[in-house]
């Protein structure tokens, strides 16, 4: 098995890298879905997210209000603190029973955005960096996810800079492009883990 982090920016594009990784015969582990899944209605994880911030933080569905609680966590270091204590674990569980349940053989792509921050480099054999110029991650998440360029800046300033990433980066993606230069590079990329999964 081949273990490769994925990580970049927020508004780098690195789903879609995972996607492309994914359609080519990787195993994809998307550590954002996990979050999600392990807040979800019903879970011990909502119970205890609703415990720390309050009914506040609910949708009328019951479901949690992930604006609401960014809005919080973004600009208090400290309540961000406290949700990671949350929900990490609990990531980091449904993670393991993804991985023991992928072939042998596989490639394993762990989309981890805060890799670089969390110092997780070392437990992949490969990490990949898909990488954008901060003025490209702004425009992306002012144009295509509608947030504010406030809202945009604060998400931006809670991960590492773009050199962080890059220093624990085997290989980088530079997705400032157009898609057709992501293609030939995820091409590129693919061929590159094929090589190194079939070297004993």
């Amino acid at each position: 098995m081949l273990k490769v982090g994925l990580t970049g920016g927020i508004g780098s594009g690195k789903s879609e890298v995972s996607g492309r990784l994914a359609a080519r015969g990787a195993v994809v582990i998307d550590a954002d879905r996990i979050a999600r899944e392990v807040v979800e209605p019903g879970t011990p994880g909502l119970a205890a997210v609703v415990a720390e911030f309050g009914e506040d933080v609910l949708l009328p569905s019951g479901g949690l209000d992930r604006e609401k609680v960014g809005s919080i966590v973004f600009t208090d270091p400290e309540r961000l603190k406290a949700l990671n204590a949350i929900v990490h674990p609990l990531v980091g569980e449904r993670t393991r029973e993804l991985m023991d349940a992928a072939p042998a053989d596989a490639i394993v792509v762990y989309d981890v955005p805060l890799l670089a921050e969390n110092g997780l480099a070392p437990m992949y054999d490969v990490v990949v960096v898909v990488d954008a110029p901060e003025e490209v991650q702004l425009d992306r998440l002012t144009s295509r996810r509608g947030m504010t360029e406030r809202d945009a800046r604060a998400r931006m300033a809670n991960q590492a800079a773009r050199e962080e990433r890059r220093a624990v980066a085997t290989h980088i993606i530079d997705n400032s492009g157009t898609l057709d230069d992501l293609k030939t590079q995820v091409d590129a990329l693919w061929e590159a883990l094929t090589d190194r999964a079939a070297t004993p």
